[in-house]
């Protein structure tokens, strides 16, 4: 029976270590894996762009809500 023992704690061991080792490379491997890149920055054309359509809507606005001057008969 004191062989069986020691043969089974062996092995139980040997079970353990190698789910331990399992687990460890299986994080170390999910962590090395390329990313997902997101979108890219944009560029200082898009940026101007859209800094000028934006200062055109309001002028725009600015112009529609600026008082009219009264209409003299």
């Amino acid at each position: 029976m004191l062989i069986y023992h020691g043969i089974v704690k062996k092995w139980q061991r040997v079970t353990v270590t190698g789910l331990i080792s399992l687990v460890v490379f299986s994080v170390v491997g999910a962590c090395a894996s390329d990313a997902p890149k997101g979108t890219p920055p944009p560029t200082a054309d898009q940026v101007r762009s859209h800094a000028d359509r934006a200062f055109e809507k309001l002028k725009q606005e600015e112009q529609e809500s600026a008082p009219q001057p009264p209409m003299t008969p």
